[in-house]
């Protein structure tokens, strides 16, 4: 298929490369021109060009402020897409922009994905999809190509949104759940590595052992998702329980948790770096 890529950071490069080696014509745009030219494919000036003549235009950027100037700023994608191209959110943003989206592209389907920048890379990411049905299938192969598993979350894009923001809301959760745990096994005189020993015989988890070797090791840098991108998330998630009226009291702990780790200089440390919230608290310092 042609298609084209909007936002190369290390997740879309990522993604934008694998579309390469699956024989898909790539047009790349990023506001840094080098990236781009990291990735390959043909460059485009603008998002508008990069999505003339393509037949899927993925976009993969930060938050709502960015997709939003991408899509309906000057030289944005609104401006040049045509009825029949296929606009594929990957971006993690509200359900809120999610719908403004479709309203003003009816050929708009929401696919964020799960998986850092290491699994971007090798294709292990899982895709959550949702929007016209007959579009998903028509993606299929593009999705194939990022990544190892496609779930169908619904009919409406918004709905995969909400799957993303709720997986992240119980990944956050799980960061907090380590950072209490090894706080209180640091004072026990309890190695954290053998704890996560533990934990990953019970839970037999890679997001468990990834994240808890992270945590145990201290090891924040450089940063594979950005604390501040995880604030975001957890604001975005409440955003989408107030709609649902569906209250999520310890989404509301976490926000104040990594608003902590803000006001303590940790917003470009990876996410995990939360757990120094807990640590601060229990007197063990950073």
């Amino acid at each position: 298929m042609n298609v084209a890529f909007i936002g190369l950071g290390k997740m879309g490069s990522a993604m934008a490369r694998n579309l390469l080696r699956a024989g898909h014509q790539l047009t790349v745009y990023n506001r840094t021109r080098e990236k781009a030219e990291a990735v390959g494919g043909r460059l485009a000036a603008s998002p508008a060009e990069a999505c003339r003549g393509s037949e899927a235009v993925f976009n993969m950027l930060s938050d709502d402020l960015a997709v939003e100037e991408v899509f309906f700023g000057s030289d944005g994608l609104l401006s040049a897409l045509k009825p029949e191209t296929i606009h594929i959110s990957s971006s993690t943003i509200s359900t809120a922009l999610a719908r403004k989206l479709a309203a003003a592209h009816a050929a708009t389907i929401s696919a964020p994905v799960f998986g850092r920048p290491d699994a971007a890379e090798s294709k292990r990411l899982l895709v959550v999809a949702a929007g016209q049905l007959a579009l998903v299938e028509r993606s299929r192969p593009l999705f194939d190509a990022i990544g190892r598993a496609t779930f169908v979350a619904g009919t409406e894009p918004w709905q995969a949104n909400a799957v993303k923001l709720c997986g992240n809301f119980m990944i956050a959760s799980m960061l907090e759940t380590f950072g209490e745990a090894f706080a209180t096994l640091r004072k026990a005189n309890v190695n954290p590595h053998l704890f996560l020993e533990v934990m990953n015989a019970l839970f037999a988890s890679p997001v468990y052992a990834n994240y808890g070797k992270m945590a145990a090791d201290q090891q924040f840098e450089p940063a594979g998702f950005a604390l501040r991108l995880g604030l975001k998330d957890v604001r975005l998630a409440l955003d989408t329980a107030q709609e649902c009226t569906s209250p999520m009291p310890l989404a509301s702990l976490l926000r104040d948790r990594f608003l902590d780790a803000m006001a303590h200089g940790q917003e470009s440390l990876d996410w995990s770096s939360v757990v120094k919230v807990s640590a601060r608290g229990a007197g063990l310092g950073e």
